[in-house]
């Protein structure tokens, strides 16, 4: 069966599903294999509990007319994503970069959502299974969607652009992150850039940070709608305040239109300006624009301002790299907040740099006014580091450190990466 007959029955059965542990009546099975998983084995029990077809790669021996085989399932989820994609031709704002995708999403689609009837990538689907399943959740009713791209290796961006046919892209940033997949800075910087490249391919429209002369350099060539705090910006921004929130000004044609956010931090100061210019690009009012930013607050474990009985927490950890890093402990550090502690979790995917990567981060914290820094993870055994800092193998360890010696009246950082799961830490906090 061809992609074209495929997407006719998922038009009419217009759901996915790929787990027959969260079976939806009347959707479409996409039997997909990994390393320890084989849907294959399961096609029948989808059908069985209510999905319309099943798709698989492997004979299966029931002749059932509701299973169809094909030659890769993946390969086929990923042709139907990108025809449905087609079949709605809608713009499509792909965006990738090596921090604050998820926040820059968020920001752009909630200012986009004033005028626009608008699809997100929902949560963190954003590699080779999450972004086809996230165009497979379009329909008719939407006018523009925000699809985020991911990648740790080269040659995925390129390969999720091809599926998601983005018309307009934006890359975040580039810094030091998945260094060892990417290989090396310069490996990273050629990886995000496929977007760049796809962009100009296919004749679309970058959205870029014109303060960021990286980007400016590799954007050289494509049509481009700028932003930032330059006068030769085409959406040109002021910073007032970062901390403890982010006070600027946007100007549209002439006017100034002040703002405050509920984010901190000049790197939020970006992703918000990313908003600003794609809103009024798209020729969403200033006014609705400034509502979208101010009426935006985060609760993912990203930039996420918590006030609890005991502490204030800024809690950014959903995953970390020397970029974010460096960005959040600079920030925190320059904040107004008393009694500033700092919780930081390793790195990973940093290959031969981790330990370099590592020294650096004590160095910078001890460079702070932090009364105490914790160092959770594996990533610290070995290195030095004086008596401001204390060394925890894991986060069981730190709570249960925590429940004897509470700490209160503190303004904590918590950032690392996800696999720390640092989230953990609200209860005792």
């Amino acid at each position: 069966m061809n992609i074209e007959s495929i997407h006719k029955l998922f038009l009419q059965h217009p759901i996915v599903c790929t787990d027959t542990r969260k079976i939806i009546p009347n959707s479409i099975f996409f039997a997909l294999k990994g390393e320890s998983f084989n849907g294959n084995l399961f096609a029948e029990k989808a059908i069985a509990e209510g999905c319309a077809y099943a798709i698989v790669d492997e004979a299966i021996s029931s002749e059932n007319t509701q299973i169809i085989q094909v030659d890769n399932v993946l390969e086929t989820l990923q042709q139907l994503a990108s025809f449905h994609r087609k079949h709605l031709n809608i713009p499509v704002i792909g965006i990738t970069g090596s921090n604050g995708k998820t926040t820059n999403k968020e920001l752009i689609a909630r200012v986009l959502q004033q005028r626009f009837k608008t699809f997100a990538t929902h949560g963190n689907l954003n590699n080779h299974i999450g972004v086809p399943l996230s165009l497979l959740s379009l329909n008719h009713e939407h006018e523009i969607a925000v699809i985020e791209m991911g990648a740790n290796h080269q040659g995925e961006i390129h390969m999720l652009s091809n599926i998601c046919l983005p018309n307009y892209g934006i890359i975040t940033n580039i810094g030091k992150a998945h260094l060892e997949g990417f290989g090396g800075e310069e490996g990273v910087i050629k990886g995000k850039s496929e977007l760049y490249k796809f962009i100009r391919k296919t004749n679309g429209l970058l959205f870029v940070n014109e303060d960021d002369e990286l980007l400016k350099r590799l954007s050289k060539g494509i049509d481009t709608y700028s932003y930032g705090t330059k006068s030769s910006s085409a959406v040109r921004g002021i910073l007032h305040e970062e901390n403890p929130n982010i006070s600027f000004s946007f100007f549209h044609e002439k006017e100034e239109h002040p703002c405050t956010s509920s984010l901190s931090g000049q790197y939020n100061f970006y992703n918000i300006m990313a908003a600003v210019a794609i809103g009024i690009y798209f020729r969403v009012k200033p006014a609705d624009i400034k509502h979208a930013i101010e009426s935006y607050v985060s609760d993912n474990n990203r930039s996420q301002l918590v006030k609890t009985e005991k502490n204030l927490l800024y809690l950014d950890a959903y995953n970390a790299n020397p970029s974010s890093m460096k960005a959040a402990i600079d920030n925190f550090g320059a904040s107004p907040y008393p009694n500033k502690i700092a919780i930081l979790g390793g790195m990973n995917e940093l290959g031969e740099t981790s330990m370099l990567e590592h020294e650096q981060l004590i160095a910078l914290a001890a460079s702070k006014d932090f009364t105490k820094v914790f160092l959770v993870g594996q990533h610290f055994e070995t290195l030095n580091a004086d008596a401001l800092f204390t060394k925890i193998a894991h986060v069981d360890a730190l709570k249960e450190m925590l429940k004897t010696h509470p700490i209160s009246g503190a303004s904590i950082l918590i950032k690392g990466s996800r696999t720390n799961k640092l989230e953990q830490l609200l209860e005792v906090l």
